[in-house]
C-alpha cells in the first residue's frame, strides 16, 4: 500500500490541511504516523477514492489541533499514552502533572523512600472482574450497584497490544515530542523536573506504601513564596465569606501573576516551574479550614475545602480525582487556554482564561449543579421528585451524560468506587445510588465524573463548590501542558466564522450635498 504525506493528500483533495485532519476526526479518513513519529501519512488509495467521490458535506468543518498530550479512548483519557485510570491509582497529582509537562519516562522509575523497603516500578493493579457483564446500553437496563462500572475492565484502544494492566506503565522513549530535550531547570526555581539530557539533577519521585497501596509521590512539596501568598490572601479580604472557591481562585491567579517577574519566560522549563508555583499558590491562598495532614497538593487542598480531617480513603479519592481531571484533550476551557497561549499570553493569563470557561454549567460547573441535586435528596425516596422536576422544566440533569463517552465515563465510575470503599454505608452514597437508579429507570444518560466529584465532596463534608475547586486546580496541569505546545508551535490560532447575517452591502455615502 502506498502512503502519502499530509501536504500531498491535501493537494490531491483540493482542501486545506485543517480540513484534511477534520476528515480524520470524523472518521472519513484513516491515518498513521511515520516511523520517526513526525509526519502523518495517508493511504493514497483512500485519498483517491475520496477525491473521485467528492468532499463529504454531512457535517460542518471542525477545528483540528494536533497534540501529543491526551488521547480520548472509548470511556477514558490516556495521558501521553498512559491510561489515566491506572495513573489515578498509582501516581500522585504532582508526578502526573510533571508527566503531562515533560513526557519524561524517568518519572516512572521511582526510587524507594528511606523509610520503606525497595519496590519495583509501580504498575496499575489488575482489574477486578465486573459485577455484571458489560452492557452496550447502560441507560436501558435495571438499576445496578455503584461498583458495577466500566472501569472494572480497562478498554485498550489498541487491541493487538497487551492489556493496559499488563503493560509496563513506563513509556518508551519517544521521537518527535514537541519539547524533546529542552527542559533545562531554571536555577531561579526550585523543585523542578529535568528531562533526559538536562544539565541539572531533578528531584525524583519515590514509591510510598499505605493502606491504599503503593503510590508514586513527588519528593518535594510545591511551594509559592510567602510574599505572594500574603498578597493573594490580602486581596480576598473584601470578598463575601460565602463566595465559591472557584471565584477566589480567579482572584488568587491574578495576584500571583502580578507578583511573578518570570511569568513572561515561555520556555518549557520556566512554564513548568511557573506551574508548580501557581498550583501551590492557588491552594495555599484559599482560606484554611483544617490542619493539613501532609505537604502534597491533595492534602493541602483538602484542608482548604473541608473543616474536618481527612480519612485515608477519602484523601486517596481526592488524589485520584486530581489525576483523573488533570486533562481531557480539547475541552472547552482547554481550547480557550490554547487560543490565549497561541497569542503568547503568559501562563497566568492562560489559566485565568481556562478558569473563566470552566465555571460554566456545561463544563466544570456541572459538579456544582450535581452537588445541589444531591443536597435535595436527603433520603432515597426524594430522588424521583428531584429528577422529575428538572425533567419537567426541560433542564439538563447535572452530572449525567457526556459528549464524548456516550456509554459511560470510566473516570466517574472509578471515582465513585473509591468513595464507596472509603465510606461504606454513608447516607450521601445511598442518596447517590437512588439518583443513579432513578436516572436509569427513566433511561436517561449515564453518570459522568462531575456526579462522582459531587458525591465525593458531599461524603467528605466539604464546602459548597468544592468540586469546582478540585476540578480547577487539577486542570491547571493540562492547561499549561497545552500552553507549552502552543508556545512551541508559534502560530496564532485564528478560527473563521461562517457568516449567516444580512447581505453585505457597501457603506452608505450619506445624503447628496446641495
Amino acid at each position: 500500500m502506498e502512503w502519502i504525506d499530509a501536504a500531498t493528500a491535501s493537494e490531491r483533495l483540493g482542501v486545506k490541511p485543517a480540513t484534511l485532519y477534520a476528515y480524520v476526526s470524523r472518521g472519513v479518513l484513516q491515518r498513521r504516523h511515520s516511523d520517526d513519529g513526525r509526519r502523518s501519512l495517508f493511504s493514497a488509495e483512500e485519498i483517491e477514492r475520496l477525491a473521485r467521490r467528492g468532499r463529504p458535506r454531512s457535517q460542518p468543518p471542525e477545528l483540528v489541533i494536533e497534540s501529543a498530550i491526551t488521547a480520548l479512548g472509548v470511556d477514558r483519557p490516556h495521558y501521553r499514552g498512559l491510561d489515566a485510570l491506572g495513573l489515578a491509582l498509582t501516581g500522585d497529582y504532582e508526578t502526573v502533572a510533571a508527566w503531562l509537562w515533560t513526557a519524561d519516562p524517568s518519572l516512572w522509575y521511582p526510587r524507594p523512600s528511606p523509610t520503606t523497603p525497595p519496590h519495583p516500578p509501580a504498575t496499575p493493579p489488575a482489574p477486578r472482574p465486573p459485577a455484571t457483564p458489560p452492557d452496550p446500553h447502560p441507560s436501558a437496563v435495571p438499576a445496578r450497584q455503584m461498583d458495577s462500572h466500566p472501569s472494572a475492565t480497562p478498554v485498550d484502544p489498541h487491541p493487538s497490544a497487551a492489556p493496559a494492566h499488563q503493560r509496563d506503565p513506563r513509556p518508551p522513549a519517544r521521537q518527535g515530542d514537541p519539547h524533546p530535550s529542552t527542559h533545562q531547570k531554571d536555577p531561579r526555581r526550585v523543585a523542578g523536573t529535568a528531562a533526559p539530557g538536562s544539565q541539572a539533577a531533578a528531584p525524583h519521585p519515590t514509591t510510598e506504601t499505605s493502606a491504599q497501596g503503593a503510590r508514586i509521590r513527588w519528593p518535594e512539596p510545591w511551594r509559592c513564596e510567602d510574599d505572594a501568598l500574603r498578597a493573594a490572601v490580602t486581596a480576598q479580604r473584601g470578598l463575601p465569606d460565602d463566595l465559591l472557591p472557584l471565584d477566589r481562585l480567579q482572584v488568587i491567579t491574578t495576584v500571583l501573576g502580578a507578583s511573578d517577574s518570570l511569568r513572561y519566560q515561555l520556555d518549557p522549563a520556566s512554564v513548568a516551574a511557573t506551574g508548580r508555583r501557581m498550583i501551590a499558590g492557588l491552594v495555599d491562598a484559599l482560606p484554611q479550614l483544617s490542619e493539613p495532614q501532609g505537604d502534597s497538593i491533595a492534602e493541602r487542598l483538602w484542608s482548604r475545602l473541608c473543616p474536618r480531617p481527612a480519612t485515608p480513603g477519602l484523601l486517596n479519592a481526592v488524589q485520584a480525582a486530581l489525576v483523573l481531571l488533570a486533562d481531557h484533550e480539547l475541552a472547552a476551557s482547554t481550547l480557550a487556554a490554547r487560543v490565549a497561549a497561541s497569542a503568547k499570553a503568559d501562563p497566568y493569563a492562560v489559566v485565568l482564561t481556562g478558569l473563566g470557561v470552566l465555571g460554566g454549567p456545561l463544563h466544570g460547573g456541572a459538579s456544582y449543579g450535581a452537588e445541589r441535586l444531591l443536597a435535595e435528596v436527603s433520603e432515597p425516596r426524594q430522588a424521583a421528585r428531584a429528577i422529575a422536576e428538572r425533567v419537567r422544566r426541560g433542564e439538563r440533569i447535572p452530572g449525567f451524560g457526556h459528549s464524548v463517552y456516550k456509554n459511560g465515563d470510566a473516570r466517574g465510575a472509578l471515582l465513585l468506587d473509591l468513595v464507596k470503599e472509603a465510606a461504606p454505608g454513608h447516607d450521601r452514597i445511598t442518596a447517590g445510588v437512588a439518583v443513579l437508579e432513578e436516572m436509569r429507570r427513566r433511561r436517561l444518560p449515564e453518570r459522568n465524573v462531575d456526579f462522582a466529584l459531587a458525591t465525593l465532596t458531599a461524603v467528605s463534608g466539604m464546602v459548597s463548590g468544592a468540586g469546582e475547586a478540585i476540578f480547577a486546580v487539577a486542570r491547571v496541569a493540562g492547561w499549561l501542558a497545552h500552553a507549552m505546545e502552543e508556545y512551541d508551535r508559534g502560530a496564532l490560532l485564528r478560527l473563521r466564522a461562517s457568516y449567516t447575517g444580512p447581505p453585505v452591502e457597501r457603506a452608505p455615502t450619506g445624503p447628496p450635498v446641495e
